[in-house]
C-alpha cells in the first residue's frame, strides 16, 4: 500500500460508524455559568467599512457581543443601501445581510465637527476597522499612527484591495479583480471552459474572515502587553492564502493548475454527477469507498478493473471512468443516490439550490436561519452566525440599522447636548 493510499484512508477512516445510530452529542465544555452579551461584550468597535469586506468583520464582531458603532454619510449611508433590487420594503437585502447587531451614526466627515465627533469615539474605542484606500484614513486625521499615539491600546484593522505596502497598495480593491489575479477563477469553472468567478464574493468575506482572526489575535496580545497595533488585509493576500493544497501542487510540480469543474485534481471519483433529477455531489476519498461505492452501484467490474484499483490509476484513467460513472448515475434519482450511498459509507450529498439549502433541516436544526423584528420591515430573515461557543454564544440581537438611527444616543454618550445635536444636524454635519 502506497503511503498516498494510506492517508487517503486514515482521511476518511470513520465513514464505516456512517450505519451506527448517532450518539446523543454534549458540550465538550459544560456551561458553567450563565454570560449574557456574548464573548466580546466589553468592547467598542468603531466602524468605518463600507459595502462587504469590512461590514462582514464587523458584524461578526458584534454577532460575538461588541459594541459596533457603524459610520455613515447622512442622506446616502453604505453603498449596499442602493444596491437592489431586491429590497424589502424600502431596505436592500444586500445591506441587510452585513450589518445586524450594528449602531448607525450619521456623519460627514468632512464637517468638522462631525469629524470631532469621530476621532473622539476614536480614542474611546478599543478596536477601529477602516477599508479605504491606503492613505485616506490619514488624510482624514484617523490612521492608526495618529490615534495610537492618543489611544496605545487601539486595534486598528485596516482591508484594502492590495494591502498598505507593495506597488499595488494604492490601487482600489474589488472582490472580482482579487479572485482573477490570485489564481482562483484560474481553478474555477469546467475544465474546457472560461475561467469563472465564484458564486459568492469569496475576496470580499475571506478578507473579512482574515480581519476578525487578525484582531482577536491582536486583543490577545493587547492582554499581555497593554500595546494595540494594526492589522493590515488585503482581499489578494487572502485570496491568495486560500489556494492551499493548490498552490502546493504547483511548488512541488511545476505544473500550473487547472480548472476541473466540480472535481478534484487528485482524487477521483470526487465530483458532482447528474441524476435522473438533479445533481449529486460525491467524494469517493480512498480504495475501500472505492469498493463500496461500486457495490452501491451493483459495478463490482470497475473495482476489479486494475485501472480504478488505487487513487491514483483512478485519477490518471478519470476520463475514462468518469464517463462510465456518468452514465451509471444518470439511471436513479438524487435521492435514490443519496439513500444508497449513505448506506453503503459513501459521503455523497444533494446539490442545493439556496432556496433548498435553507430549508434543509440539519442548517434549520443549526440555527443557521435566524428571524427577528426590523423597524420598517417587520419580520426580517437572514443567515445566522456559524461560531458555536457553550459559555458565550453569538447573538443575533437587533436588526441592520436604519440610518442614522443612533445618531442622538451615541452623540449623547459622548457629552453632546441636544441643543448641540439640533445643530449640528441643521448644518448637515449629521442625521
Amino acid at each position: 500500500m502506497s503511503i498516498q493510499e494510506e492517508s487517503l484512508q486514515d482521511m476518511n477512516a470513520q465513514d464505516a460508524r456512517l450505519q451506527e445510530p448517532a450518539p446523543e452529542l454534549s458540550p465538550r465544555v459544560a456551561p458553567s455559568e450563565d454570560v449574557s452579551g456574548g464573548a466580546l461584550q466589553d468592547l467598542l468597535v468603531l466602524d468605518l467599512t463600507r459595502i462587504l469586506s469590512g461590514p462582514f468583520a464587523t458584524m461578526t464582531l458584534a454577532d460575538l457581543g461588541a459594541d459596533v458603532i457603524k459610520i455613515e454619510q447622512p442622506g446616502q449611508g453604505d453603498d449596499t443601501r442602493q444596491w437592489g433590487p431586491p429590497f424589502q420594503g424600502e431596505e436592500a437585502a444586500y445591506f441587510l445581510s452585513v450589518n445586524r447587531n450594528k449602531r448607525s451614526l450619521a456623519v460627514d466627515l468632512k464637517s468638522a465637527e462631525g469629524l470631532a465627533a469621530v476621532r473622539q469615539l476614536a480614542l474611546k474605542a478599543d478596536v477601529l476597522v477602516e477599508n479605504f484606500r491606503p492613505g485616506t484614513a490619514a488624510r482624514l486625521g484617523l490612521g492608526y499612527e495618529e490615534l495610537s499615539a492618543q489611544n496605545p491600546g487601539l486595534v486598528y484593522a485596516s482591508i484594502s484591495g492590495y494591502g498598505q505596502t507593495g506597488p499595488d497598495a494604492l490601487r482600489a480593491g474589488y472582490d472580482a479583480i482579487a479572485q482573477a489575479r490570485s489564481g482562483i477563477m484560474s481553478v474555477t469553472g469546467e475544465a474546457d471552459g472560461p475561467p469563472v468567478r465564484v458564486g459568492v464574493s469569496s475576496a470580499d468575506l475571506v478578507a473579512g474572515m482574515w480581519a476578525t482572526i487578525g484582531i482577536l489575535a491582536a486583543l490577545h496580545e493587547k492582554k499581555r502587553t497593554g500595546a494595540g497595533q494594526w492589522v493590515d488585509i488585503s482581499l489578494l493576500d487572502g485570496s491568495v492564502s486560500w489556494l492551499t493544497y493548490v498552490s502546493s501542487g504547483y511548488f512541488a510540480s511545476g505544473q500550473t493548475p487547472k480548472r476541473y469543474g466540480s472535481a478534484h485534481p487528485t482524487i477521483a471519483p470526487y465530483q458532482a454527477f447528474a441524476t435522473a433529477d438533479g445533481f449529486v455531489m460525491v467524494a469517493v476519498g480512498n480504495d475501500r469507498m472505492w469498493r463500496s461505492f461500486t457495490t452501491a452501484l451493483n459495478r463490482e467490474d470497475l473495482a476489479a478493473d486494475e485501472r480504478f484499483a488505487s487513487n491514483p490509476s483512478r485519477v490518471a484513467h478519470r476520463t475514462t471512468l468518469i464517463p462510465l460513472l456518468e452514465e451509471i448515475m444518470l439511471t436513479r434519482t438524487t435521492d435514490e443516490w443519496v439513500q444508497a450511498l449513505d448506506l453503503a459509507g459513501v459521503p455523497v450529498g444533494p446539490i442545493q439550490t439556496v432556496d433548498q439549502a435553507l430549508k434543509d433541516p440539519q442548517v434549520i436544526a443549526r440555527g443557521m436561519v435566524a428571524e427577528l423584528q426590523h423597524p420598517t420591515v417587520g419580520a426580517l430573515k437572514m443567515v445566522g452566525c456559524p461560531v458555536r461557543l457553550t459559555r458565550t454564544p453569538a447573538s443575533i440581537r437587533t436588526a441592520p440599522p436604519l440610518l442614522g438611527q443612533h445618531t442622538d444616543d451615541i452623540l449623547s454618550g459622548l457629552g453632546f447636548n441636544t441643543n448641540r445635536i439640533a445643530s449640528l444636524r441643521e448644518a448637515g454635519a449629521v442625521q
